[in-house]
């Protein structure tokens, strides 16, 4: 019967979140799945071949399959996609720490998106945000449009009052900064935005026409129980892997919590995440915080926490984010911030600890002036063992950095009452698989 259950939890720990109710419309999972080295693309595949999910598969990657445009939400306000963008130049801007850049950028972002909407039928992409900000000749342009537009009264109220107000931003503040200053900006948006111009299949993948786009975001996705898996090797597209993949889990977090005041039944996702720290925000505290009444999984690995907290910048942050982790799983490690914060989360416990003294005592007592030694006489030794106790860590230092064998973890996880025991367990990798089950069937 034991060997039983143990087959089963086999069978159910891989790809159980793709199977779970994978036959039922209204309650299989809606999943984004960051692919950061590319290698577990084939086994989401596989897994989705088994749970007959093929058709549930939205695989964003350069060959043109799925055109997806981070840009188009005309629901969304400018100020809002700007922030995110701002959110997202915080991972690889080395003005990332000064406020008044990012301040900056974000408002500059937010004209642009404003601007772009009134002449381009709302419809906004990367490649108009960067002819904008970089070519003052095709904000001319489109202006001279805009004003047609206006002395024809095709301009509503609205649209009057922003093209007014974009007019004043450009021509007053941004156009009048000082060349340096324009400079930096400059290059600030177009570490982003020249990304997209510069290859041809980015550009047709991420800034396509409208009609040609057929991934519109997580709504869809949430509605219907679809499988997001993007497929972009952080080592080959850096910067490019990073700014979607951040911009897919702003996406999925915005739509997932926007949920809550929508429907009464809430579909569960799950979010997960290799190399987490590579696309980790400020903001994702605040989701991890909040998402448990939204039925959202989240499961992220890491380097280390200072793999975190160097990304963020900021040690608050990075344990806000770790303390909304309930569930984790601590491998080998050298990290000593990870295990001094793994060790503090376990806690401590009285440890009997035992202390040996010898003592040696002479009646007599002389000095060889030659040997230049002590010579006693009458003399007699002594020993004596003291057990006392003291208040230590459960797992020392030496436990994560070295007892700790491969393919093992200690475990600090809840059965969703209460937290269960720390337990080191061994855990098996998905290619090891027929390898464990045939071991199993042997026993």
């Amino acid at each position: 019967m034991e060997l039983e259950k143990l087959h089963q939890q086999c069978i159910l720990s891989h790809g159980q979140l793709i199977n779970y109710k994978s036959n039922n419309l209204t309650e299989k999972l809606a999943m984004l799945i960051l692919d950061v080295k590319g290698n577990y693309f084939n086994q989401v595949i596989e897994y989705a071949n088994k749970s007959n999910r093929l058709d549930d598969l939205i695989i964003i990657d350069l060959s043109g399959n799925f055109k997806y445009n981070p840009l188009d939400k005309p629901n969304l306000k400018p100020i809002v996609l700007a922030n995110r963008l701002k959110t997202i130049l915080t991972l690889f801007s080395p003005n990332n720490s000064e406020s008044y850049w990012l301040d900056k950028v974000e408002q500059i972002l937010a004209e642009c998106i404003k601007f772009c909407r009134l002449y381009n039928n709302e419809y906004v992409s990367f490649s108009e945000i960067h002819k904008l900000v970089m070519f003052p000749e095709y904000y001319s342009e489109k202006l001279s449009i805009l004003k047609d537009l206006f002395n024809k009264g095709k301009l509503s109220d609205s649209d009057i009052y922003n093209l007014l107000s974009c007019i004043d931003f450009f021509e007053k503040e941004f156009f009048s900064l000082d060349t340096r200053t324009i400079s930096i900006l400059k290059s600030e948006i177009s570490s982003i935005t020249s990304i997209f111009i510069s290859d041809y299949n980015v550009l047709k993948t991420f800034c396509p026409a409208k009609e040609d786009i057929n991934f519109n975001g997580f709504k869809e996705v949430l509605e219907k129980g679809k499988i997001v898996v993007l497929n972009m090797n952080i080592a080959e597209y850096k910067n490019l892997s990073k700014i979607i993949a951040s911009y897919l889990k702003l996406d999925f977090q915005t739509e997932v919590m926007s949920r809550l005041g929508k429907s009464s039944k809430i579909r569960k996702s799950v979010f997960i995440s290799d190399e987490f720290h590579e696309y980790v925000t400020i903001t994702d505290s605040d989701f991890f915080a909040q998402c448990r009444e939204a039925k959202c999984i989240n499961i992220v690995a890491t380097q280390s926490y200072s793999s975190i907290k160097n990304t963020l910048k900021d040690e608050a942050s990075t344990k806000v984010i770790l303390q909304n982790l309930i569930n984790k799983l601590w491998f080998r490690t050298d990290d000593i911030f990870t295990i001094e914060e793994a060790q503090k989360q376990i806690g401590k416990e009285e440890k009997e600890k035992i202390s040996t003294t010898i003592s040696e005592n002479a009646k007599e007592t002389k000095l060889n002036l030659i040997t230049n030694n002590l010579i006693s006489r009458d003399s007699n030794l002594s020993e004596s063992y003291n057990k006392y106790t003291q208040n230590d860590y459960i797992y020392d230092t030496n436990y994560f950095s070295q007892s700790l064998e491969t393919f093992k973890c200690l475990a600090f996880i809840s059965d969703g009452l209460r937290i269960l025991k720390p337990k080191e367990l061994q855990m098996i990798p998905y290619y090891e698989k027929e390898n464990f089950m045939k071991g199993l069937n042997k026993i």
